[in-house]
């Protein structure tokens, strides 16, 4: 289904129809806000004691590119050697789909006390405005209450069962613009130009050392990604000269605590930035959970994975101020890319870690 974010495209109603099948009582849930597109989400949930572990994933995709580079077409599944290919199929439709086919064997073979419910979005691969941060916003206004949550982002580099996701660094995009005079080259004294201004503010960003990492988290890191002055002529001093750049920080700082210091850096600094955080820093204070995972990986893989925090962000973010969460999934080295692809044998192996771990959380 070329669920292409932020659109469905019918796999909410897939889903739906096999958790209703089920038991669950599903709720769809259409989100708006101006200047973005309107989102639909689905929360379905079994049951309604505690404990409550809730499940996230998403459904959208991110655009396959030119669909004539893909040895098969991207929304057109085929199995070679193996593999599954098709967008999504590891980011992260693989991974919503051994969680529901672990539900079918839990449920039919095993009773519990607890519930168990899925948030499924179609807007993590977007603005991330009209998704799982307003579904949350909803269901713990009306009284919802959550004790841990899986979230089934792929999270092993190489293979099956190698690491998971105990918590995420935040993400800071920041803009500067330094403003100059325009003129000619060969009256400067006529003109100010902003570049050399710029050169030196760059400098000093790019050469700080912001920390040395902690036990969980690798060191906080600055890119500068673009450099812009929109000048075709040789003999004009530009007016104005822009940057971008992204933070990826650890939990020894925030976002307000980074903007301070980069625009201390400079004179007027109100003038020059324009900010967008995408999440703060964050991880799973009580292990237990992600001790389960392990344990559940070892049961069926014969291995534990390691505990992570790198990568980028993932709606995890909007969850964890609510309960302890980790994100454990299918390979990731094909995301996002030309022929994205899963190991059949993949699929079913999470399908059975997915399963064991409902077996051990409940128990």
């Amino acid at each position: 289904m070329p669920s292409i974010t932020p659109f469905e495209a019918g796999t909410l109603d897939l889903c739906q129809h096999h958790l209703e099948s089920l038991g669950f009582v599903c709720e769809r849930f259409v989100f708006s806000q101006e200047g973005t597109p309107d989102v639909d989400n689905l929360f379905a949930k079994f049951g309604t004691n505690a404990p409550h572990l809730c499940f996230l994933g998403h459904l959208d995709v991110v655009p396959p590119g030119d669909s004539t580079l893909w040895t098969y077409p991207p929304f057109d599944p085929h199995i070679s050697n193996g593999l599954l290919y098709g967008r999504g199929v590891a980011d992260m439709k693989g991974c919503v789909a051994s969680f529901i086919a672990s539900l079918h064997s839990f449920i039919k073979s095993k009773s519990f006390n607890g519930s168990i419910s899925l948030i499924l979005t179609c807007d993590e691969e977007g603005p991330a405005i009209n998704g799982t941060k307003k579904v949350l916003d909803h269901l713990i206004k009306r009284g919802e209450k959550f004790d841990a949550c899986l979230v089934g982002e792929p999270s092993c580099p190489t293979y099956l069962g190698e690491s998971l996701k105990i918590g995420r660094r935040g993400s800071l995009n920041g803009k500067v613009t330094f403003c100059g005079k325009q003129g000619h080259v060969a009256y400067p004294q006529l003109a100010h130009n902003p570049i050399p201004e710029m050169i030196g503010f760059l400098d000093q960003l790019s050469s700080i050392e912001w920390d040395q990492g902690t036990e969980h988290f690798q060191p906080t890191n600055l890119e500068i990604t673009s450099i812009d002055v929109n000048n075709k002529a040789y003999n004009v001093i530009p007016a104005k000269i822009e940057a971008q750049f992204n933070i990826r920080f650890n939990t020894l700082h925030n976002s307000e605590s980074l903007k301070k210091h980069i625009q201390g850096l400079t004179n007027d600094p109100d003038d020059k930035f324009q900010w967008q955080a995408s999440g703060e820093a964050f991880y799973t204070q009580s292990e237990t959970i992600a001790q389960i995972l392990q344990e559940s990986c070892h049961q069926v893989l014969g291995h534990r994975p390691t505990y992570s925090t790198t990568g980028g962000t993932s709606d995890a973010r909007f969850i964890h101020i609510h309960c302890s969460v980790i994100e454990f999934g299918l390979v990731n080295k094909t995301i996002h890319q030309i022929d994205e692809c899963a190991s059949i044998d993949d699929i079913y192996k999470l399908k059975d870690v997915y399963h064991q771990f409902l077996v051990n959380y409940f128990s």
